[in-house]
């Protein structure tokens, strides 16, 4: 085996390491995912994206492509609406998806996209369902949320206070009975109509510049705490901002995606990671 071919690319600043497997023949052990994402003695990167044929895993999917998503510390993830849309613009760049509208395969169920002429990508990114309430407490003061699915856990908390004041450096305590594979944390502000300024401490990463299925939660539980149904909402994160639509049993998730690099992982480095 010679090289192995890599991408980087982040959508709003939340970055990932792209690995095209077309066969899905790559050994893709946690330990390797997590040296990958390690800033210091891999590429750096809050995910692992690998890019596999759904036939070649044996994935139920109508699309092609799976995005195989593994968050920083080799855990398996269900969903990366920021990852999507990277996963999207490389398959249209590199020729494997034709046209600006397919289907991404995903943990958490097929994922409509459309890529624009701009490279922008819009995901439709299923039903995000308001399921309860909980708490999080995070150095010491605790924020109760409105727990939301989008495929994955998220907890979201509006706060009064600004966002920009709170130390997410340490992991943020939750409920593991209400949360038993952990959970996404959203800590918002309301702009005003239609305009949200979001941080996010993600599991298995931490806190990370953007999280496109914390978006859409968060945009979903301000709209269900105003009563309504529908509704849309620009969201600011510290990498820079999406626009969510949510709806009865649909959402849509829209924002930028870059390729940043290519080049290859060396084979040697590669075998020590995975032992």
């Amino acid at each position: 085996m010679g090289g192995i071919e890599f991408l980087k690319g982040h959508g709003t600043q939340n970055d990932f390491v792209l690995l095209p497997d077309a066969s899905g023949r790559l050994d893709l052990t946690a330990e390797r995912v997590a040296a990958l994402c390690d800033r210091q003695r891999g590429l750096g990167a809050d995910g692992v994206l690998r890019v596999v044929r759904a036939s070649a895993i044996g994935a139920e999917s109508a699309g092609e492509w799976f995005m195989d998503y593994r968050n920083a510390d080799g855990s398996i993830a269900e969903m990366c609406g920021n990852g999507v849309r990277v996963f999207a613009r490389y398959l249209v760049d590199s020729g494997l998806a034709g046209g600006g509208e397919f289907t991404v395969g995903t943990r958490a169920g097929d994922r409509p996209v459309m890529v624009h002429p701009d490279r922008s990508v819009t995901v439709h990114m299923g039903p995000a369902t308001v399921t309860g309430t909980s708490v999080t407490t995070v150095a010491g003061r605790p924020f109760s949320g409105v727990v939301v699915d989008v495929g994955n856990p998220h907890l979201v908390s509006v706060l009064d206070d600004d966002v920009a004041g709170l130390d997410l450096r340490d992991q943020p305590d939750f409920d593991h009975d209400v949360f038993p594979s952990g959970v996404n944390l959203e800590f918002v502000n309301l702009l005003g109509d239609g305009a949200l300024r979001m941080r996010v401490h993600e599991r298995g990463v931490g806190e990370t510049r953007a999280c496109g299925t914390g978006t859409v939660a968060a945009v979903a539980a301000t709209v269900h705490l105003a009563g309504a149904d529908h509704g849309e909402s620009t969201v600011d994160i510290p990498g820079g901002q999406v626009t969510v639509t949510v709806a009865r049993g649909a959402s849509t998730l829209t924002g930028p995606a870059e390729i940043v690099a290519r080049g290859e992982l060396d084979e040697s480095w590669w075998l020590a990671a995975g032992s």
